[in-house]
């Protein structure tokens, strides 16, 4: 009996680092239908993020994203449709930009903008 205390207290005290650590990514859903991008929400804290992007719609869509006045530009590649697929990625204060680039899809109105905030 006493050692399943000890080894209890030995899980307990080894997990107990892991709370104290890094908070966990914000999180970010991007969904795409023909023709829109609409986000969960439009504003996320810095830091390391997972942006999902969630094809609702029947054509393949594909996401980028911006900082606007920035140079690094990142992408999700093609979603087919129902199908999902998520990036992590270190976001700086700003606002940014979203866009599907396929064919003329931002054009039509599938781009979107998000703040992050200190």
């Amino acid at each position: 009996m006493r050692r399943l205390a000890v080894a209890a207290l030995i899980l307990v005290a080894g997990a107990a680092p892991a709370s104290a650590s890094a908070p966990p990514p914000a999180r970010l859903q991007v969904a795409a239908k023909e023709f829109s991008l609409t986000l969960s929400r439009s504003k996320l804290k810095s830091g390391w993020a997972i942006v999902e992007l969630a094809n609702y719609g029947e054509d393949p869509h594909n996401l980028r994203l911006r900082r606007i006045g920035g140079t690094v530009t990142r992408s999700i590649s093609i979603v087919q449709a129902g199908d999902q697929r998520a990036l992590r990625a270190k976001l700086l204060p700003g606002r940014y930009k979203l866009w599907c680039s396929l064919a003329d899809h931002a054009a039509r109105g599938m781009r979107a903008e998000l703040i992050v905030t200190r």
